[in-house]
């Protein structure tokens, strides 16, 4: 079995931010979803997963916001030239029939996490589609990641080999170096290569923190000493969780032929000429 899990929102964002303004007759700004359509198509055509799920942010706050107060400070609101697209995007993943995960209160990240290790558990092939290093953390014998913007599948020994650690000591390795993006500060001094081999010496942050008195380089001692305790809520912080307690929809379950003919309407409501010709030349109105 295989199963695909698309991380929705980043790619809605990817999309709006990376291509040019496109719009219908009507002014509404459609590039967003022309951009994660076609990543969409591409995935499920080339890909051919028997599964799949897409899966989304729901907004507002969330548990690592209650224990940080700056994470993801730094970023502005949703546009309104992107949240007027969303509810097309929502259409566009019902009309193919491919089931819509979001959850009120919790992060698309830790859905996947939760998602993924639960059905690679029931013996499932699991690719998580998402172009976000912090999901090399999940990577493991049923589980990869793959970027179909650099078109490049990352296993256990490609996470390895781009950060001199295994997928089990990333979250431990972002604990260290902070994560800009998610506002998530770091040691002072401490890059990724200084933290690759602080774990290869020491395996986890903990053990680190508490063998200080080992770490042979006085600055590097006194800043991890300095900041130890956000290192600590670093950690739970880039960590993405496996054990939601949520009752997800089931994604390992037959999928029914897509709705075409929604498709098709929404396609030239869009004025999305070269998906309404690949509906047409590929026969799938009719299928």
């Amino acid at each position: 079995m295989r199963l695909s899990l698309i991380d929705a929102t980043s790619y809605i964002y990817r999309a709006f931010h990376a291509l040019p303004p496109l719009s219908n007759a009507r002014g509404l700004p459609t590039h967003a979803i022309y951009g994660f359509t076609t990543m969409f198509f591409r995935v499920l055509r080339e890909r051919a997963p028997e599964y799949a799920a897409a899966v989304f942010d729901a907004g507002g706050k969330t548990e690592r916001h209650r224990d940080y107060a700056g994470y993801k400070a730094q970023r502005p609101p949703m546009p309104d030239a992107l949240a007027m697209q969303v509810p097309y995007v929502y259409q566009i993943v019902e009309a193919l029939h491919v089931p819509l995960l979001m959850a009120e209160g919790y992060e698309a990240d830790d859905i996947i996490g939760t998602v993924a290790t639960r059905a690679a558990a029931d013996g499932c092939h699991v690719t998580i589609v998402s172009g976000d290093k912090d999901f090399f953390q999940l990577v493991g014998p049923a589980i990869a990641v793959f970027d179909p913007m650099r078109d490049k599948t990352y296993r256990a020994e490609d996470v390895e080999a781009r950060f001199g650690v295994p997928p089990r000591a990333l979250a431990d390795l972002m604990a260290l170096t902070g994560d800009a993006v998610d506002n998530i500060p770091g040691v002072p001094g401490i890059g990724e290569k200084t933290a690759s081999a602080l774990l290869q010496e020491f395996g986890t942050v903990e053990r680190l923190l508490a063998s200080l008195d080992r770490v042979g380089r006085p600055k590097l001692r006194e800043a991890l000493k300095a900041h130890a305790e956000q290192v600590r809520v670093n950690r739970g912080l880039v960590t993405i969780r496996t054990d939601l307690p949520l009752a997800f929809p089931t994604v390992l379950a037959p999928r029914p032929s897509p709705d075409w003919e929604r498709l098709r309407v929404l396609f030239q409501e869009l004025e999305f000429t070269r998906l309404l010709a690949h509906l047409r030349h590929s026969g799938e109105e009719t299928r």
